[in-house]
This record gives C-alpha cells, sequence and structure tokens, in this order.
C-alpha cells in the first residue's frame, strides 16, 4: 500500500510549537539573563494561541525556568517540560521535520552537524531520538536520514513546492550536483519541485545562508524577503540580486508570486561584529505571527507587512535583540509540530 505523506505549510494548524530553555551550559551563557528575557516572551506569546513544549537539561532548569513563567503570568496549562540533552536551543536545526498522512506521522530525523562541524552538536544530533522515545507522539514513526540538512535550510508552501538556497546545501556537501540535491529532497520531504535562490546571505549569519533568514512563503503564493533599501550597505546588493531571483520565480501553475518585502533594520554591531537582525526570521502559530523585533524603528514597518501577507493572524513582537548575538533569532530556536502529533 503507497502513502501519501506531506510536507505542511507553517501556517496549517499546529499541537504546539517545541523549543529547549537556554541554560549556563549552552552558548547563552554569557548573556543568559538577557537571552531568558527573550525565552520569556517568546513562551507568553505562544501559549495565548496554542501549547509549548519546553526541552529542559534537568529538574532544577524546570523549576527555574516554571518560576520566571509563573512570575510573568504565563498561561502554564498551555505549558508542557520534557526532560531532553542538548548542545544548544536552535531548535529549527535540531528538531524534527515532520510529514503528515492525515492522522498518521513521519518524523524526519536528518543529521544535525552544527552548521557542517562549525560547533559541538552531537548531543543536539540526538534529539529527535530521544524526544521519540518519550511517549509525547501519537501514531508516528521516525525515518533516521544519513544526510545533514537543518530545518532552517527549506520552506514549503504545503502544496508540493520547496524553497532553498544552493549556497546552504551546496556548503553542505559540495560533492553534489542541483540535480542530485534536488531529487533527495523531492524524495524525502515528499516535493513536487524545488525552488533554488542563486543570491541572498547577512552578515552576522553563520548557517551559509539558511532560507529562514532570507524569504518565506505565505498563504496564497506569496513569498515574504528580506529587502535592502540602504545603497551603502554591504548587503545591498546580494539582497537586490536576490529579489530578482524571487521576482523570476512561478507558482506550480505558471503565474509570477505575490511578493511583500520586509524593511531593513539600522546596522547592528556588537564588539565590533554585525549582528543579523532579519526579518523574515518570523513565526507562524495558531492565529498568529511572532516576529523578531530588535529595538528599531522599521519594527513597526516589518509589522504592517507581515499583516498585509497574513491579514487574518495577530502580528505580535517578540524582543529578539539578544538571541542575534549567537547569530539566530526567533524562528531559528523554535519548530512547530503538526496538529494531532502530540494529544
Amino acid at each position: 500500500m503507497t502513502d501519501a505523506y506531506r510536507f505542511p505549510a507553517e501556517w496549517e494548524p499546529q499541537s504546539a510549537i517545541l523549543i529547549a530553555w537556554p541554560h549556563a551550559e549552552t552558548d547563552w551563557a554569557d548573556r543568559l539573563a538577557d537571552v531568558e528575557e527573550t525565552y520569556v516572551a517568546l513562551v507568553a506569546a505562544i501559549t495565548r494561541f496554542q501549547p509549548v513544549l519546553i526541552c529542559v537539561a534537568d529538574d532544577d532548569l524546570q523549576t527555574y525556568a516554571e518560576a520566571r513563567l509563573r512570575s510573568a503570568r504565563v498561561e502554564m496549562a498551555n505549558v508542557r517540560f520534557v526532560p531532553a540533552e542538548y548542545d544548544d536551543t536552535w531548535l529549527r536545526d535540531s528538531g524534527p521535520i515532520t510529514l503528515r498522512d492525515g492522522g498518521r506521522f513521519k518524523l524526519l530525523d536528518f543529521r544535525f552537524t552544527g552548521w557542517g562541524g562549525k560547533y559541538e552538536a552531537r548531543r543536539d544530533d540526538r534529539l529527535v531520538g530521544e524526544l521519540s522515545g518519550m511517549q509525547l507522539f501519537h501514531n508516528y514513526f521516525v525515518q533516521s536520514i544519513d544526510f545533514a540538512l537543518e530545518g532552517g535550510a527549506i520552506e514549503t508552501d504545503g502544496a508540493g513546492t520547496l524553497l532553498t538556497t544552493w549556497q546552504c546545501l551546496h556548503e553542505r556537501h559540495p560533492a553534489a550536483s542541483r540535480d542530485e540535491l534536488t531529487a533527495k529532497l523531492t524524495g524525502w520531504l515528499r516535493q513536487n519541485r524545488v525552488l533554488w535562490l542563486d543570491h541572498g546571505y547577512l552578515e552576522g549569519d553563520d548557517t551559509d545562508a539558511h532560507i529562514d533568514t532570507l524569504a518565506r512563503f505565505a498563504p496564497d503564493d506569496a513569498i515574504v524577503y528580506q529587502a535592502c533599501d540602504d545603497a551603502g550597505d554591504v548587503h545591498f546588493a546580494e539582497l537586490q540580486a536576490m529579489a530578482t531571483d524571487i521576482a523570476a520565480l512561478r507558482t506550480a501553475d505558471g503565474h509570477a508570486y505575490r511578493t511583500f518585502p520586509l524593511p531593513w533594520a539600522q546596522p547592528v554591531i556588537d564588539g565590533g561584529r554585525r549582528l543579523a537582525a532579519s526579518y523574515a526570521n518570523y513565526l507562524i502559530i495558531n492565529g498568529a505571527v511572532l516576529m523578531p523585533a530588535y529595538g528599531d524603528p522599521a519594527d513597526d514597518i516589518a509589522a504592517e507587512v507581515l499583516a498585509q501577507a497574513y491579514p487574518d493572524r495577530e502580528i505580535v513582537q517578540v524582543p529578539c535583540r539578544a538571541l542575534i548575538w549567537q547569530n539566530g533569532s526567533l524562528h531559528c530556536i523554535t519548530m512547530q509540530l503538526p496538529s494531532g502529533l502530540i494529544g
């Protein structure tokens, strides 16, 4: 019997968001207090709309995180803690990529190599297997795939089209041709086609141009992308070229995509290093879009753009300046779990 597994779009109904609480043994140690504020704000925002599943390294961390959340008056009925080991908290890249076939689920467990060996990742690479043994999920099985692929590197419209960047996939698999990579991605992820962006990067991003920092699918054949309108900025030419790439893309039935360019935040410099303040790294949940805010005048403009792209959802700003210090943002620390996967 053949199956009909499908890779759902992020805006489809969810059972929970999966995150991992930062602690002193992660790379957040030097600025733990600042990043905890972001996590408290994130959980407060998620739990207004749906449950959140929080990985914690031990009982003491759970007790501490629960106290922080209760003091912020978070809706604790929508919070569930699970014990797990993790090197860091980038769950978009170490968490499960979930396919569904009606009420059945397949959790794809790709290799996580710390973005091409940049960081220690052995515990993160084991996370999906660890979670799958906890009786958290319903009617599922895990497919382990010996191939490096991060969730932040791929976008789907839920209807068979995948969006990704050539830079990232080529960096992970330099010996593979574009045709070979297309065949692998369409097979594992049950896609009909792959759209490749050949341009786009952000200083301060060490993922080798993850798509979720640059361009995102939105409902009704739309793409939201990070633009740059500052001709004096080092990103200007590359992001203009990416915008041209996106304008040339066509939907499965041959039409141009509707496009929503996001505004450009002023440079954020930390210790002489520029950080990647991308508005494209937003998170879609049931009834809302949670967007990263950086304390920049462009925050409110980005919220207006996202309200146009997602008119049926509330736009909630989450302070994320602390996250970009470690080269990621809001979407990077989260993974959505489709409705029905968790009871």
